[in-house]
C-alpha cells in the first residue's frame, strides 16, 4: 500500500508538469471530485478534466505544500498562476484540497477556493458582481461540463 501523503506529494508533482496521466494514476477509478467551477465528477470524468485542463495550460504555474495525512483522510494547500483563456486575465487562485483514500488510490477529492475572488480575476467586474452567486455558480458548472463533454467526445 502506497504511502498517503506520497500519493498528494505525486499528484500535485505530476500537476506541476501537466502530467494529467500521473495525476489520474493516483485516482481511484471510482473516484468522486469535487470543486466550485466543475461541481462533483465522477471516475473517469475527473480525470478527463485534469487531461482537458493540462492540454489547454499555456502559462500554468502550480506550487503545493502544508500536506497532512491522517489515516485514510489528507489535506493540502495549492496554488495556480495562469492566464484565464477566455479573457485573457491573470489569475492567481489559493486552494484548499482534501482527500481520502481507498486502496492505496484517492477515491475522494475535493477542491475548495473563493469563486468569488476567483471570478474577479477571471472576468473582472462582472466576476466581482456576480461571482458570489448560486445562479453564477451554477452557469459556470453548466458551461464546464458542457466543456468537458466536448473534450471527452474528441
Amino acid at each position: 500500500m502506497k504511502d498517503n501523503e506520497h500519493i498528494i506529494t505525486q499528484f500535485y508533482t505530476a500537476f506541476q508538469q501537466l502530467d494529467a496521466d500521473g495525476m489520474a494514476a493516483c485516482y481511484h477509478e471510482n473516484v468522486r471530485f469535487e470543486d466550485p467551477a466543475f461541481g462533483v465528477l465522477n471516475g473517469s470524468r475527473a480525470g478527463a478534466m485534469w487531461q482537458m485542463l493540462c492540454s489547454n495550460a499555456r502559462d500554468l504555474k502550480i506550487e503545493f505544500g502544508s500536506i497532512e495525512v491522517n489515516g485514510n483522510m489528507g489535506k493540502a494547500k495549492w496554488e495556480a498562476w495562469y492566464t484565464f483563456s477566455k479573457t485573457g486575465r491573470k489569475v492567481h487562485n489559493s486552494v484548499s484540497a482534501y482527500f481520502e483514500f481507498k486502496d492505496g488510490k484517492i477515491i475522494s477529492h475535493q477542491d475548495e477556493f473563493n469563486l468569488w475572488r476567483w471570478a474577479g480575476q477571471a472576468l473582472g467586474i462582472q466576476g466581482y458582481l456576480l461571482g458570489g452567486t448560486r445562479f453564477f455558480r451554477s452557469k459556470l458548472q453548466a458551461q464546464t461540463n458542457k466543456t468537458l463533454n466536448r473534450f471527452i467526445d474528441k
